[in-house]
């Protein structure tokens, strides 16, 4: 495996487990679903200005630059993102918003192949299928209750999975020639306003009530910052559908993070679910990385 891709996978999958961290912040901010989301963005802004005016960049790649058309809609995708998903699991269960959301990447893996040609092998499929059987089961096995309006809660789920897959798609389209500090400054502060906007629209407590609320909001934009910049990062040096379900990890560092912190306990039907996940993700790697070497052995001259 070259160098470059072997340290690209580790990034992705820290990147992934830090983002575990997000839903157990977002409980401890003490304030609105979108307020939130705004909250992660403003602490993350500055963190992200000093990242992209940093010495030893690339030529061209120095400071902000300005924003382009995809960047604002990639802003637009991870706003929407957030929004129904936050709300998603207030209008129904945790089980049905979790299965639901977690479609992304059936639809990052489709539109990677009609957009970018990243054909996937069927040994990459099965790994797809038993990835996502396994976040699935992980939480069809929790004791969610139903929320105040169950169906629009569901919809709101399966529309996320599909404006995460839009996001997924734009950075992975716009990391042909922008660096991943550039787009996630762009799209986080194109992005803020918007959910500052949504929160106010909808009323939500703007302002977290105690000193550990502003910590998890500060925390959340850290998050952000190290977790979803390295999978922008990831994505200008993986294909776009392995990337995709490489971030499923995410329910299995939130469950762990859960347990410990909350004391939810998980049953034995979600630990079998949490290492389905796992082994698909190990399976989808592996598979990649066979398509790489029979790319490489077919481009080779014959002797």
């Amino acid at each position: 495996m070259p160098p470059s891709r072997t340290a690209a996978l580790l990034i992705l999958l820290a990147s992934a487990a830090v983002l575990g961290l997000a839903p157990i912040l977002v409980r401890l901010a003490d304030t609105g679903p979108a307020a939130a989301g705004f909250w992660r963005f403003a602490f993350a802004l500055p963190l992200l200005g000093l990242l992209v005016a940093r010495p030893g960049q690339a030529a061209g790649e120095g400071g902000p630059g300005k924003p382009s058309p995809l960047m604002a809609l990639a802003a637009l995708f991870f706003v929407l993102d957030l929004s129904f998903w936050h709300y998603s699991i207030v209008f129904t269960s945790v089980a049905n918003a979790t299965v639901l959301t977690n479609l992304t990447p059936i639809v990052v893996t489709a539109a990677a192949w009609l957009m970018f040609r990243e054909r996937p092998r069927a040994l990459f499929l099965a790994a797809l299928v038993l990835a996502l059987a396994g976040a699935w089961t992980m939480s069809a096995g929790a004791d969610g209750r139903q929320g105040s309006n169950p169906r629009l809660g569901d919809l709101f789920a399966a529309v996320t999975a599909l404006w995460y897959a839009g996001y997924f798609l734009t950075v992975k389209a716009l990391r042909g020639r922008v660096s991943a500090g550039r787009i996630m400054l762009w799209a986080t502060a194109l992005g803020a306003p918007l959910l500052l906007a949504v929160s106010l629209a909808l009323g939500e407590p703007l302002a977290p009530a105690s000193t550990g609320g502003w910590l998890a909001c500060a925390g959340l934009g850290v998050v952000h910052v190290v977790g979803q910049g390295g999978v922008a990062w990831s994505l200008g040096r993986l294909p776009a559908a392995l990337t995709a379900v490489t971030v499923l990890i995410q329910p299995v560092v939130a469950a762990g993070l859960g347990w410990l912190l909350f004391a939810e306990t998980m049953t034995a039907v979600q630990l079998a679910g949490a290492a389905a996940l796992l082994a698909g993700v190990v399976l989808a790697q592996w598979a990649s990385l066979k398509k790489k070497g029979a790319e490489a052995e077919a481009a080779a001259p014959v002797p």
